[in-house]
């Protein structure tokens, strides 16, 4: 039986804040328990006379859940047991053997980001910057650039300062996508999940290198550096709990 159908055996069964703290394990568990029927077994159980009616709701029974719920409750999932101010993130880059870019990155400072985007950046990545996503960006200062024929890799670990223990998000991946039109230079590496958790796999963590054109034919300007973990987290809150149930050390 492969884990998508032990899912769908699962879910029908939990109530809804479980279910809730399901879609934010990852992109597999949080697609499949979108399904309307999950969600209406959880209003069958709290409401059961609601599934009764000829016609069904005018919105979705997740929505007519979720909204029920945040008026009782506020909020749908616990909040996570870690703080961006309890974790450090060590970034080293290389552009072929030569170390180019090595910091300890205080949690905070991702969390800081760019306030205000440099000059002479393309409208693109300025749009990308000052979109509504949750972003974590670090400002390189100063600056460094890397020709366009070197191969660039990356590391990066996590910290806590509450028990000293690492974790690895990416292990020295090459930078083997570069989009000349967005000016970004993307790596990712897949996260290594703790045994607690057998059934996380395939989520991805992205570093991405924000670039400018200085004015020089093949080389490009590194004014600052992105990390994100689309394929599961979305927000400050699933990205915490994302890193806390990472393989720690």
């Amino acid at each position: 039986m492969s884990c998508e159908e032990v899912l769908k055996l699962v879910f029908p069964i939990l109530d809804g804040t479980d279910l809730a703290a399901c879609m934010v394990v990852c992109k597999q568990w949080r697609d499949i328990a979108r399904d309307d029927y999950f969600w209406k077994c959880v209003c069958a159980k709290k409401w059961p006379s609601i599934c009764k009616r000829p016609n069904p709701p005018t919105v979705t029974y997740y929505k007519l859940y979720q909204t029920f719920y945040k008026r009782q409750h506020q909020r749908t999932l616990l909040p996570p047991r870690l703080s961006f101010d309890d974790l450090e993130f060590f970034i080293d880059i290389w552009a072929e053997d030569k170390l180019i870019f090595s910091e300890v990155v205080p949690g905070p400072v991702l969390q800081t980001g760019i306030k205000i985007p440099p000059t002479g950046i393309s409208d693109m990545l300025k749009f990308h910057l000052e979109g509504p996503e949750y972003k974590m960006i670090l400002p390189v200062e100063p600056r460094f650039t890397v020709p366009w024929s070197q191969t660039m890799s990356v590391s990066v670990l996590v910290g806590r300062k509450d028990s000293n223990k690492v974790a690895c998000i990416i292990n020295k991946s090459l930078f083997d996508y570069i989009d000349r039109s967005a000016y970004r230079a993307l790596a990712f590496d897949y996260l290594d999940f703790s045994p607690n958790y057998p059934f996380i796999s395939g989520i991805r963590a992205w570093i991405s290198l924000l670039f400018m054109d200085d004015g020089n034919d093949g080389v490009m300007d590194v004014f600052g550096i992105e990390m994100d973990f689309c394929d599961a987290a979305n927000s400050k809150e699933e990205v915490l709990w994302l890193l806390d149930m990472l393989d720690w050390k």
